[in-house]
């Protein structure tokens, strides 16, 4: 039987039966393994390519996004070298313009080192998408909603141009988790997360996924995956199975937390605009609830100065000033700085990634309590 996400979070595909009827899996931190016979196996060899605790959680991110095949790696950022691997010098990708910066460092460096190119455009506009298609182009990388300015790419619009010019359409899922948006039942080929945020949900562990839509896919990045050597660690693989039973309950007090955070944001003097997919007036809102189960809890705004901003970094005290996002603690950024620090000043002032926007990643703390620092810090 078919069960639903929020079982799915906790039982995976279900039917797992584990060694002296253990509940969790065990954490099997084992490097090689024994062969019953001459050219036989128990499924498992040598952790590199495959392990019993790393498996059930590929198999648990597999059933929650509505995948073929899915690997786990050690960390996002991993997980898109694995997506590189699949494009032979020469090629082009269409990407959206408003990426996180580490995916851009990666593109611009690596990428640039193999012969492969790179457009950044605004994917939200699917006619200038067609527009910057050419015969080398092999793909199109989609992040919706985007980081940090949270704009909504319609992934059908995406899916049909894929089909049209013979791309593969990979999409970065981890804002929206596969808990509130599943990209392979909207077309997509490869879907990324990040598993240190949302999946992971404690900030505690690195970690990467790359699921894949056909049996094709999968055999050439499984083929990848063993050679290059990326995979996640036994334990880490237990921190993240164990992230996960919880997605569904943090996720939906994130969401809870961010719609009152971000309304409230809109009245404050200070504030001059507030990026939310689940405000109404977002321009993405629309489409994000067309193809999304929900808008998250990824609020990014401007505010009136650098020093407003700088104050308000450095005067929070519930709310933690740091990088990443996705966990049960808030967490406020400075993307000019930190996420998108290797991005070109004149690309990420075009965007508005200035000295006046900050990115707030919402946890699960009390929401009252979460506007009353912010209220104190812009003050």
């Amino acid at each position: 039987m078919g069960y639903k996400i929020d079982t799915q979070c906790i039982h995976g595909k279900g039917g797992q039966e584990h060694s002296y009827g253990a509940i969790p899996i065990p954490i099997y931190q084992t490097a090689t393994f024994s062969h019953p016979g001459i050219g036989q196996s128990t499924g498992y060899d040598y952790s590199r390519e495959s392990n019993p605790t790393r498996a059930e959680l590929e198999n648990t991110i597999s059933a929650l996004e509505g995948a073929y095949d899915t690997v786990a790696c050690s960390t996002g950022m991993a997980a898109l070298s694995l997506c590189l691997e699949l494009l032979e010098a020469g090629a082009h990708v269409v990407c959206s313009e408003d990426l996180y910066g580490g995916s851009v460092r990666i593109f611009e460096s690596v990428g640039r080192r193999r012969d492969l190119s790179f457009s950044y455009i605004d994917t939200s506009d699917a006619a200038l998408v067609e527009q910057e298609i050419t015969p080398a182009t092999k793909a199109l990388y989609i992040e919706t909603p985007s980081n940090p300015t949270m704009k909504v790419t319609d992934l059908r619009a995406m899916k049909r141009l894929a089909d049209q010019y013979n791309l593969l359409l990979i999409v970065d899922n981890t804002f929206l988790s596969p808990y509130l948006q599943n990209p392979i039942a909207l077309g997509a080929d490869l879907v990324i997360h990040s598993g240190t945020k949302f999946l992971g949900g404690h900030n505690d562990t690195l970690a990467g996924f790359l699921c894949t839509a056909s049996p094709e896919l999968a055999e050439k990045i499984r083929y990848y995956y063993k050679t290059v050597g990326s995979s996640l660690a036994p334990f880490d693989s237990f921190l993240l199975l164990r992230g996960i039973k919880t997605l569904a309950v943090r996720i939906e007090k994130q969401q809870s937390n961010a719609r009152k955070i971000a309304r409230w944001l809109k009245e404050q003097p200070r504030v001059e605009q507030v990026y939310y997919v689940g405000l109404p007036e977002h321009p993405g809102y629309e489409v994000n609830a067309s193809q999304a189960r929900g808008t998250g809890s990824m609020i990014s705004f401007r505010v009136d100065s650098e020093e407003t901003a700088r104050k308000v970094l450095e005067k929070v005290r519930l709310i933690v000033y740091a990088e990443s996002l996705g966990g049960v603690e808030s967490l406020i950024t400075y993307p000019m700085l930190q996420t998108h620090g290797d991005v070109p000043k004149e690309v990420r002032e075009k965007l508005g990634i200035t000295e006046t926007f900050l990115r707030f990643s919402v946890g699960i703390e009390d929401a009252e309590d979460l506007i009353a620092d912010l209220a104190q810090a812009l003050e």
